[in-house]
């Protein structure tokens, strides 16, 4: 099993016993980076270091990476303007590459890199997060169905 991340493409291709998947997503506006503040995707070898919201309504609302029973209501978008909501599901990444995106003020999961839902009125397809990898959220549902703690993710540029 492994997931690719091309921020190129904004896709990311799940290979796994099921086959070949591919979805599209939605990478940092600010491009590849990995130190702490940049706004930008880490590049290189990650793992999926934890799976957060395993059997919530889809649209469920995460702050500080808790769910405390809201769901996603789009009249909310409009008193929150700017604000990258984070739905659904949550796979949070933990880079593999010391000085790359491990360690010191390029760390990916202090960092808070994840791969999580967003509103559909989000773009796809093209770059808009401020870091993390954004999906669909019956994309990222999906996802997290085949995907455990530990399963290797690239992001390439």
């Amino acid at each position: 099993m492994h997931i690719l991340v091309s921020l190129s493409d904004q896709t990311l291709t799940l290979e796994d016993a099921g086959g070949t998947t591919v979805y599209p997503v939605s990478t940092a506006a600010a491009g590849a980076g990995s130190h702490q503040g940049s706004n930008a995707t880490p590049l290189g070898r990650h793992l999926v270091r934890a799976r957060i919201g395993d059997g919530l309504p889809p649209g469920a609302v995460f702050r500080g990476r808790r769910f405390h029973g809201e769901v996603y209501d789009p009249a909310w978008a409009a008193e929150a303007p700017g604000r990258d909501w984070i739905l659904s599901r949550i796979l949070w990444l933990g880079g593999l590459e010391p000085g790359r995106n491990q360690g010191a003020d390029v760390d990916s999961f202090r960092r808070f890199i994840y791969i999580h839902g967003t509103p559909d009125s989000e773009p796809m397809g093209e770059p808009a997060s401020h870091g993390c990898i954004r999906m669909r959220n019956t994309d990222v549902i999906a996802l997290f169905a085949r995907v455990p703690v530990a399963t290797p993710v690239t992001l390439v540029e």
